[in-house]
C-alpha cells in the first residue's frame, strides 16, 4: 500500500469529517482531543490533501518535535526525494544554528528561510509550513523589502549581462571564479553562475548578447545540469541581521486564510520570551554601538505572538487548549503498545485485534526489515500454531510514533518501537564535500597547495587564469612544475587532478614537465601492482580450490538480532553484512576485508557474523590489538547479544592466571562460543573446540 492510500484510508476517520466541516463552514478555533503518536500528522496531511488553495502552519514545541513532524509529512506525501522547487511541504527553522549542533547549517537555515518566505508571498500553490518557537521568534524582513530585492529572469528576457552583475553586487553576492555556497556569483563569458538563497542548486545563466538563452539548475561539485527551468528568482540573503530595515512578525507574513495547526501555546510563547530574553544578554555588550541592530528589533515577545493568534483560524491539538471558546473533536486512540521485542506479545495483539475487527499495518522504512518481520513470524507460528496467524499490512513508510484509532478500527505500528530501534529525523542540514578535486575543491585550493596531474606528476597550485585559446578567452588552472615551468588546465578537465595525498609533514619534490621520470615511476608503480595481483590471484585460487565449512541460512534469531539492531542501517552496512553472510554459506574458506571510518557500523556487521556462527554450533575468535579494546568489545557483544543464548568472554594480561585457566578449559570443552582477546589469542595452550569463524579488528596494527 502506498503512504497516500494510508491518507485515503484515514479520510473515512468521522473526525476528518467533522474537522473538514468546521473549517468549511465555521470561523474561530477549534481542539483535536484525543491525538496520539503521528496521528496528529496523518490528521494534518488529510485536511491539507483537502484543502483548497490555502496556506497552512503547523508550529510545535521545540525543534526536535517540529523536525519529526515534519519527516512524517514529507513521507505520506513522498517528497523526500523530490525538486525543492516543487516541495509542498517546507521547514522553518532558526537563522542560524545553535552551538551543540554539528557542521556549521546556518547556510541550509537561511536557504530554508527564505524559500519559505519566498513562496508564502509569491501565493502559487498551497504550501504546508512546519515551523518551532525559536525560529518565529525571530522578526523578517518585512514583504515590501523582499520584493524589492528580488531578481526575476525568464528565457527569451531581454537584459544586461553588465545589469545583472551589478545588481548581485548591489544585493551582497560575493564575485567568486567558481561557485559553491548560496550568496556567490561568477561570470563567465556570456554565462552567469549565481547560487540564490532560494535553491539548494545554483543557476546556470546563458546569454546571447543581451538575451537570456537558457537557464538550468546545475551541482557545483560536478558542473552536470540538473534541471532546465523557464524563469527563476534571484534572493539575497534576507535573513542578514545587519540589513537596516524594518522587520515584522513571521506571522504577518501569512495570508489571513492560513490555518495555524498549534501544540501547547503557551509553552511555545514562553520559548519565544525565553529566545528574546536570551538575545537581551547576548547582544548586551553591543547596546551602546549605535551601528549595531538592537535585539529588541530582531525578536518578538511571547505576547506579541499571541496577540496575532486571534486573527487566524487556528486547530489546536494536544492535551491543553489557548482559545476557551474552541470547537472541540475528539478522536478515540491509544498509544502503540512497548513490546519491548517481545514477538509472543505482538502476535497475540495482532491476533486479538484482527478477531475484533482492527485492520492492523505494521509500518517498516525498508522491505528488508518487513521481510525479517515475516521470517519471524513464521517461525514462531510453525512452533506455536496454537497461537493463531497475526494478519497485518507492511507498509514502507516511516512514521515517527504509532497508534490504535479505535473509531476507525486501525492499528498503525512502526518497527522501529516494536524493535525499540532509534528513529532519527533528517533536514536540510549542510552542504557535503566530495574526496575528489572538484569545484569546491578548486575553490578551497590556495596558491602553493600541491597537486597531482595523471600525465605529469606533482606540481603546484599557482592560481586561475584567463587565456586565449584559438580566439576563445578561456579559465584555465596554472600549475608550476620544477625549473618554474608552468601548465595550464582546463577546467573541464579537472578529473585528471588530484590533491597530492603523501606523508605529513614531508613536501614532494616536483617533477619536471617533458622528462620521463613520472612515466617511469608509474610504470614501476604498476608491476609492482601487477606482481602483488599476481600473488593474491594464486592465494585466491589456492582457497578457491580448498574445502570450507557452509554455515547454513539465516534463522529465526538471526532475523531477530538484526532486526533489532537500534540504529537504521546504512546502505553499505546492509550491503556489508549480506556479502559477509554469503560468503559464510560458501563451500570455500572465507577471507573478506570490511573497512569502515569509526563509528561507521563495523563492529555490528563482526556481531551478525559471529552471532549466525554460533548459530551453527561454531566459536568465534574475535583479536583486537589492545586490552582496552578487548574489554570494550566485550561489553558491546555482551549488552548486544544479552537476549540470546551466547556465551561470550575476553582474555587479556589483566586477568589473573586462574581465571585465564578457567576460560580456556571453557573454549576447550565447547561451553564458550564467543572468545575475545589480545595477541594472547595466538599463545599454543589455546585450543577451541570447534573454531567457525576469525575476526581480527584494526588488523594494521598488528
Amino acid at each position: 500500500m502506498k503512504p497516500l492510500n494510508l491518507l485515503k484510508y484515514f479520510n473515512r476517520h468521522p473526525g476528518i469529517s467533522a474537522l473538514t466541516n468546521s473549517i468549511a463552514t465555521k470561523d474561530g478555533h477549534l481542539h483535536l482531543q484525543g491525538l496520539i503518536g503521528s496521528s496528529s500528522s496523518l490528521v494534518a496531511a488529510s485536511v491539507f490533501k483537502q484543502a483548497v488553495k490555502q496556506q497552512h502552519l503547523i508550529i510545535l514545541p521545540d525543534k526536535e518535535q517540529a523536525a519529526y513532524f515534519y519527516n512524517d509529512l514529507e513521507n505520506l506525501f513522498g517528497e523526500t526525494e523530490t525538486d525543492y522547487n516543487k516541495k509542498r511541504i517546507l521547514f522553518y527553522p532558526t537563522s542560524y544554528k545553535r552551538p551543540y549542533e554539528p557542521e556549521n547549517p546556518d547556510r541550509a537555515y537561511q536557504l530554508s528561510r527564505t524559500e519559505v518566505l519566498k513562496r508564502t508571498i509569491s501565493g502559487d500553490r498551497k504550501t504546508l509550513v512546519v515551523s518551532y518557537p525559536e525560529a518565529l521568534a525571530e522578526k523578517v524582513i518585512t514583504k515590501q523589502y523582499l520584493s524589492k530585492n528580488t531578481m526575476k529572469l525568464k528565457v527569451g528576457e531581454e537584459v544586461s549581462l553588465d545589469f545583472v552583475g551589478d545588481l548581485l553586487a548591489e544585493f551582497d553576492f560575493e564575485s567568486v571564479d567558481f561557485v559553491a555556497e548560496p550568496g556567490q556569483f561568477a561570470i563567465r563569458g556570456g554565462i552567469v553562475d549565481v547560487f540564490s538563497f532560494s535553491n539548494d542548486h545554483p543557476y546556470r545563466i546563458e546569454f546571447f548578447g543581451d538575451k537570456v538563452e537558457s537557464i538550468r539548475s546545475f551541482d557545483p561539485a560536478s558542473q552536470l545540469s540538473v534541471q532546465s527551468m523557464n524563469r527563476i528568482s534571484l534572493l539575497p540573503n534576507v535573513q542578514d541581521r545587519h540589513i537596516e530595515e524594518n522587520r515584522v512578525n513571521f506571522l504577518q507574513y501569512l495570508p489571513q486564510k492560513t490555518i495555524l495547526w498549534l501544540q501547547d501555546i503557551l509553552f511555545s510563547a514562553d520559548r519565544i520570551d525565553a529566545e528574546f530574553e536570551k538575545a537581551i544578554t547576548t547582544f548586551e555588550k553591543l547596546e551602546d554601538d549605535e551601528s549595531q541592530i538592537k535585539p529588541r528589533e530582531l525578536f518578538i515577545h511571547g505576547k506579541d505572538f499571541l496577540g496575532l493568534l486571534a486573527g487566524f483560524k487556528t486547530i489546536e491539538f494536544g492535551n491543553q487548549n489557548f482559545f476557551a471558546e474552541a470547537v472541540k473533536i475528539k478522536f478515540n486512540q491509544q498509544p502503540q503498545p512497548a513490546f519491548n521485542k517481545n514477538f509472543d506479545l505482538l502476535i497475540n495483539d495482532l491476533v486479538r485485534r484482527s478477531t475484533e475487527g482492527y485492520t492492523n499495518f505494521i509500518l517498516s522504512d525498508s522491505a528488508k526489515q518487513t521481510e525479517r518481520l515475516y521470517t519471524i513470524f513464521e517461525d514462531i507460528q510453525s512452533e506455536q500454531p496454537e497461537a493463531g496467524k497475526a494478519h497485518f499490512t507492511p507498509l514502507t513508510l516511516s512514521l515517527s510514533a504509532g497508534f490504535i484509532d479505535n473509531d476507525l478500527k486501525l492499528l498503525c505500528y512502526t518497527d522501529h518501537q516494536i524493535f525499540d530501534r532509534y528513529y532519527r529525523f533528517h533536514l536540510r542540514e549542510g552542504f557535503g564535500r566530495k574526496e575528489s578535486l572538484t569545484i569546491q575543491e578548486l575553490y578551497d585550493l590556495t596558491t602553493g597547495d600541491y597537486v597531482t596531474h595523471i600525465d605529469h606528476g606533482v606540481g603546484k597550485f599557482d592560481g586561475l587564469q584567463i587565456i586565449d585559446n584559438n580566439g576563445k578567452k578561456q579559465e584555465a588552472i596554472r600549475l608550476v612544475y620544477k625549473n618554474n615551468d608552468l601548465l595550464y588546465v582546463s577546467i573541464h578537465s579537472l578529473h585528471r587532478i588530484s590533491k597530492y595525498v603523501g606523508k605529513e609533514g614531508t613536501p614532494p619534490a616536483l617533477n619536471k614537465l617533458g622528462s620521463n621520470a613520472w612515466q617511469n615511476l608509474k610504470n614501476k608503480t604498476k608491476k609492482r601492482v601487477k606482481d602483488i595481483a599476481r600473488d593474491l590471484i594464486k592465494l585466491y585460487a589456492e582457497r578457491k580450490a580448498a574445502k570450507g565449512f557452509s554455515f547454513m541460512p539465516d534463522t529465526y534469531l538471526q532475523n531477530e538480532l538484526e532486526a533489532s539492531f537500534i540504529y537504521e542501517d546504512t546502505p553499505d552496512q546492509l550491503k556489508a553484512t549480506m556479502d559477509v553472510k554469503k560468503d559464510m554459506e560458501a563451500t570455500f574458506p572465507m577471507d573478506r576485508l570490511v573497512c569502515g571510518d569509526v563509528g561507521f557500523g563495523k563492529t555490528e556487521v563482526a556481531m551478525r557474523a559471529a552471532f549466525k556462527t554460533v548459530n551453527d554450533s561454531k566459536q568465534v575468535a574475535v583479536l583486537v590489538p589492545t586490552t582496552i579494546l578487548a574489554l570494550q568489545h566485550y561489553k558491546t557483544f555482551s549488552d548486544r547479544l544479552k537476549d540470546f543464548p551466547v556465551s561470550i568472554d575476553y582474555i587479556n594480561r589483566f586477568k589473573s592466571a586462574k581465571q585465564q585457566k578457567e576460560t580456556l578449559v571453557k573454549l576447550k570443552e565447547g561451553n564458550l562460543d564467543i572468545l575475545i582477546g589480545t595477541h594472547r589469542l595466538l599463545s599454543k595452550d589455546i585450543e577451541f573446540k570447534n573454531l567457525g569463524l576469525f575476526v581480527v579488528d584494526e588488523e594494521q596494527k598488528f
